[in-house]
């Protein structure tokens, strides 16, 4: 039976997500601690508290524009307001009434959440299924201005972590992962966004 739930690397006032970019969206953002252009405020950007998803999703940076993994630390109120507008992006009838009601919210929404299966360090999916979240372009000026406190250069690790996982030496891999632990909400939140 799979459930889902939010996994991260947190503090008190802040949780890391993670993009991955090519070398001209990841540079400028580093050095400025913001993302310039050619980063595009205009459409829909994805963010994942899920450190192994994003190695799935690309490839452990080998995918052509996602070379640079970058670590955004962001204030964790705006994280939550961003969850508390979200919108899944599935019609789950134990949160909508029937499927036009879903469409309707879908449609309006700022902030869309998807649950994809959460990954191994080999790649495997797990029955757990782990959150990301898309910033519509209403937002993604704030989400650059004021959400962000940080933006780390994640990609030396990533290739460190890979280089082991290709030598199979899965549990000096499993030591350099970033320190993810399940994100406590509050039960209106996560019964709004399909936790459990």
């Amino acid at each position: 039976m799979q459930y889902q739930e939010i996994r991260a690397d947190y503090n008190k006032e802040t949780i890391v997500v993670y993009q991955a970019y090519n070398k001209h969206i990841a540079m400028p953002a580093i050095q400025h601690q913001s993302f310039q252009k050619p980063f595009s405020f205009h459409r829909m950007t994805w963010i994942k508290p899920s450190f192994l998803w994003l190695m799935e999703r690309s490839n452990w940076g080998n995918k052509s524009n996602q070379e640079c993994i970058l670590g955004i630390r962001i204030s964790r109120a705006y994280w939550e307001e961003a969850l508390a507008i979200g919108v899944l992006t599935h019609p789950d009838e134990k949160i909508y009434r029937n499927g036009w009601e879903w469409e309707q919210a879908f449609n309006k929404a700022k902030v869309h959440i998807q649950w994809d299966p959460e990954r191994t360090i080999k790649g495997a999916k797990l029955n757990v299924r782990t959150i990301q979240v898309g910033i519509g372009r209403e937002l993604i000026g704030d989400y650059n201005e004021r959400w962000i406190t940080e933006i780390k250069d994640y990609t030396p690790l990533v290739k460190k972590i890979n280089s082991l996982r290709k030598q199979g030496k899965y549990k000096a891999a499993k030591a350099l992962l970033p320190k993810e632990k399940i994100y406590p909400v509050s039960e209106q939140l996560a019964a709004s966004i399909g936790i459990g």
